[in-house]
């Protein structure tokens, strides 16, 4: 049986990886962006792995893993806008920029861990194509919530649907790496 917590860990730097090299080539320019907006950048992303699973190819010689890549790290874009609130001044120091970015990383990653002993690793048992579903499900209940000026009555709020969109995109990356697709 793999290790999880170990495979996680090995996405979780991958994703740190791109997300400081972007940090570094265009700062914290993400900063200005509202939560709804990063809500449509995870939506457009999502869409294009659907699309390409439907469609059995793209035209756009990317694949899906970079797409994956993106919805973890939009996601952890967007933690970090709920905590610190979107912003005109976008300069965030690089240094306080991935701290934060792990902090949110770990956050998720123990949500994982938790959820992952009660559901005994279903996930593991699920297709690609399912994650993929989850995480489009998972953006249209944020969209509502966010059309509700972040108000549930019931439900989780805004940050535990980010939570889950990235670690449904981790599972996905991880059975990607395991070559494990179906």
């Amino acid at each position: 049986m793999s290790n999880t917590s170990e495979q996680y860990d090995s996405i979780i730097k991958i994703c740190t990886d791109i997300f400081t090299k972007k940090m570094k080539d265009y700062g914290s320019a993400w900063r200005i962006l509202r939560t709804s907006s990063l809500t449509d950048q995870i939506f457009i992303k999502a869409k294009r792995i659907r699309s390409i699973e439907e469609k059995g190819f793209s035209k756009v010689d990317e694949g899906i893993r970079p797409e994956y890549i993106a919805i973890v790290n939009y996601c952890v874009m967007a933690l970090v806008q709920i905590e610190l609130g979107f912003s005109e001044d976008t300069e965030l120091d690089f240094n306080k920029g991935v701290a934060l970015y792990e902090k949110h990383f770990l956050a998720s990653k123990a949500l994982m861990e938790n959820k992952n002993h009660d559901y005994d690793e279903a996930w593991r048992d699920m297709r690609l194509s399912s994650l993929t579903d989850l995480i489009l499900m998972k953006l249209l209940r944020t969209k509502q919530i966010e059309d509700n000026d972040g108000k549930t009555l019931i439900s989780e709020g805004i940050d535990a649907n980010y939570a889950d969109m990235l670690n449904y995109a981790v599972f996905a990356l991880i059975k990607i790496e395991e070559g494990s697709v179906n």
